[in-house]
């Protein structure tokens, strides 16, 4: 049986990170700041993880794969999150660092043509 947790500062302020984060964006303009941060960091991931494949030119399948498999679970822990009643704001950073990675690779393959 694992040993149980210490209920340390560090643990207790880490516990409720994203209910911080969910009342520090209420305010509109931060919400949507955060947002685009995050799609854009998700757009950088994507269009690294193109450049880096075709450079490469190694194992341009697993690498198309892991990526499946990432947006994959991304999509599923959306549905485990709502099921939580997690704070609506971690699902929605979910979302736009999905969708910037996918606009990242149809930005990417969009240059080979």
């Amino acid at each position: 049986m694992a040993p149980k947790m210490q209920n340390t500062f560090l643990y207790k302020s880490s516990s409720k990170l994203i209910d911080r984060l969910a009342n520090w964006a209420l305010n509109p303009w931060r919400r949507y700041s955060l947002l685009a941060i995050i799609f854009l960091i998700g757009f950088l991931i994507g269009s690294s993880l193109g450049m880096i494949n075709g450079v490469l030119a190694l194992m341009d399948p697993v690498g198309a794969f892991i990526t499946l498999v990432f947006l994959e679970i991304l999509i599923k822990a959306r549905f485990v999150f709502l099921k939580s009643k997690k704070p609506i704001i971690l699902i929605r950073a979910f979302d736009m660092f999905r969708i910037g990675l996918a606009y990242g690779l149809f930005s990417e393959g969009l240059k080979l043509l």
